[in-house]
């Protein structure tokens, strides 16, 4: 199931090989590991998105998708999974990071408020970008790691329960054919 569904999600590989923007990457982009929906992939692909979604720059998905790459871990879940941060999310993700931040270096909060302006980063940050950096990195590696166990656990939970579901399936067709056989041997046919 969880291979089933993240297949469906994903980009077409071929196409994203073709493509004349992505030319620059050679034949990084031909690995197969960049495209497998195993457990590995995917949860190693778990953990490049949710640290690269905490990087509080822009090229964000750039560097989730360069990391995925040279370290082939599925690249479309790495990708998708920084727009976890996005216009609406990043203020109170990134606040949150910097509260933590400042809490950790133990500086008081500074009143800030966020807005996606080139003015805003260039007033307000150059004031908040040690804790704000601090918190992010932070929640960043427990991010990843959390992401990373988490899809492991996830993906042998779903093994147990199909292991388990097969079991009974042959459990239950065992027991309909030994009913057979004792209705056919208690009422011979003849």
């Amino acid at each position: 199931m969880p291979k089933r569904f993240f297949k469906k999600l994903a980009p077409n590989p071929d196409k994203i090989k073709k493509s004349k923007s992505l030319a620059w990457l050679g034949t990084a982009l031909h690995h197969p590991w960049l495209w497998h929906f195993n457990r590995h992939s995917v949860a190693g692909a778990f953990a490049v998105g949710m640290f690269c979604m905490w990087i509080p720059f822009p090229p964000q998905t750039l560097i989730a998708a360069l990391v995925a790459i040279f370290i082939r871990v599925n690249l479309p879940i790495s990708v998708a999974l920084v727009y976890v941060t996005n216009p609406i999310t990043i203020p109170p993700l990134f606040y949150l990071a910097y509260q933590f931040g400042a809490w950790i270096l133990g500086e008081n909060l500074q009143n800030i408020d966020f807005s996606l302006s080139a003015e805003w980063f260039r007033t307000t940050l150059s004031l908040i970008w040690q804790p704000m950096l601090l918190g992010c990195m932070i929640f960043a590696i427990v991010s990843a790691v959390i992401g990373y166990y988490g899809i492991h656990l996830f993906w042998r939970l779903h093994i147990v329960q199909q292991i388990k579901d097969r079991r009974e399936k042959r459990r239950q067709k065992r027991k309909e054919q030994l009913e057979a056989t004792l209705k056919n041997i208690e009422n011979p046919a003849d």
